[in-house]
């Protein structure tokens, strides 16, 4: 079964097509390859590969804004599907929906996820719009 590795044309566009409200919060839930999937075939681990689009990434990454703001090891599915279990867990932070746009436009960007998509066997990639923490649940 293949998983969710990049967003369809709909959902870009959907992305796209939300109101420009501040700074963005995207969610990353992420299932790495044990061997990187490379279409030419170079031997990787998924972890190595992940690695180099980390570090391919991160000046343009930078350059639009972006920050972690959130990052922390996966240890276990309390609720929810018990086979989903995750390699990466970290919420990126970008001062606008249009910044993101902007990374993944950029022709650097697009060269460097070459090895983000070797890697990941599964991911989810979750738009937030982050707000105050409060004292209680729900709040």
């Amino acid at each position: 079964m293949s998983g969710f590795v990049d967003p369809t044309r709909e959902r870009f566009g959907a992305f796209r097509a939300l109101p420009e409200e501040g700074p963005v919060h995207m969610l990353n839930l992420v299932r790495l390859r044990e061997r990187a999937a490379y279409p030419d075939g170079r031997a990787a681990s998924g972890a190595e590969a992940y690695a180099a689009y980390g570090r391919e990434s991160g000046p343009i990454f930078r350059r639009v804004g972006g920050r972690i703001a959130w990052t922390g090891d996966f240890r276990l599915m309390l609720i929810g599907p018990q086979d989903e279990a995750w390699d990466r867990c970290f919420i990126a932070e970008y001062p606008s929906g249009a910044a993101f746009v902007a990374m993944v436009k950029d022709p650097d960007y697009q060269k460097a996820v070459v090895h983000r998509q070797a890697a990941v066997a599964d991911s989810r990639l979750i738009r937030l719009a982050p707000r105050p923490p409060g004292e209680t649940f729900g709040s």
